[in-house]
């Protein structure tokens, strides 16, 4: 499970919550997704920001993973470097109780050399760090091409081998990284029975084993970058048929967002209520998917 979206969520909360909007809805909304729901994930993942306070309401067995990243939001829209926490260092994780640290990086594999070695050089750096405190390294590359937008027919074209890229890149030894959060390499919208056939199954499939492959021997998870519930399940599956030997999933909106404005309606029991309900058996239908 991850619960670690920043400014974008604390907004979506202050416009859904209106009049009644509270100074600590985003924290209260993220430690009841984590407590509802974490007695039901191998992990949950939460922000720096946040983060340090929610550690403590950890479910047993639910393993803590913090981001180490400031707000993914607020990045220049020039370079979309990660901007770094103030007040954390990746030296302070196991003091903190955390073994697992995820790290995110915009990573468009045809941008300018200089700027893509740059990022490189942030993300060996924080591997490198992982390694010396005995962390565990999720990595998190999300693609992008500067010129094509996303959501197109000629983006859906190109993110298979702009995933399969960035996938190779940061398999390399040296970035250390011990788990791999990848973008599913399809967009549903332009596969065939989904939407305009873009892509047939069959040609689904094979983008899925491709981009795949190149993580190698480390593990590697899908992420759900805010698409529906229903079209995050279907990928999953199609990356089962596909035979992707994936490691799991990482989801956040795909689960809770629905919850979103019933939170800003009714508070925080009747979110805990529809967690409980709905967003307990959609992380079950995942978990069966894989």
């Amino acid at each position: 499970m991850a619960v670690d979206a920043g400014s974008g969520l604390e907004a979506m909360l202050k416009k859904a919550r209106g009049a009644f909007a509270q100074p600590d809805d985003l924290i209260t909304f993220k430690r009841t997704v984590l407590t509802t729901l974490g007695a039901h994930a191998s992990t949950v993942l939460v922000d720096a920001t946040c983060g340090p306070a929610l550690l403590q309401d950890y479910p047993p067995g639910c393993a803590r993973m913090m981001a180490f990243e400031a707000d993914v939001y607020h990045v220049s829209e020039e370079d979309r470097v990660t901007i770094l926490p103030d007040d954390l260092t990746v030296s302070d994780y196991p003091d903190l109780g955390v073994r697992d640290l995820k790290f995110f990086m915009y990573y468009a594999p045809n941008d300018d050399a200089d700027l893509n070695q740059r990022k490189q050089d942030i993300v060996a750096q924080v591997g490198a760090e992982c390694a010396d405190n005995n962390l565990r390294f999720l990595m998190e590359p999300l693609v992008y091409d500067r010129n094509v937008a996303a959501g197109t027919a000629d983006y859906a074209r190109l993110k298979p081998e702009l995933v399969r890229r960035a996938t190779e890149t940061f398999a390399d030894p040296r970035f250390k990284v011990d788990i791999l959060k990848v973008e599913i390499p399809v967009d549903l919208t332009f596969v065939q029975d989904f939407g305009e056939p873009v892509f047939s199954r069959a040609q689904a499939q094979d983008a899925f084993r491709t981009a795949a492959a190149a993580a190698g021997d480390i593990p590697m998870v899908y992420l759900s970058a805010g698409v529906s519930f229903d079209w995050f399940e279907a990928s999953l599956e199609m990356a089962k048929d596909a035979g992707v030997k994936f490691a799991g999933f990482m989801c956040g909106r795909a689960i809770w967002s629905d919850a979103v404005d019933l939170f800003g309606e009714h508070g925080d029991a009747a979110l805990q209520e529809w967690l409980a309900d709905v967003g307990v058996a959609r992380l079950q239908r995942l978990i069966a998917a894989l």
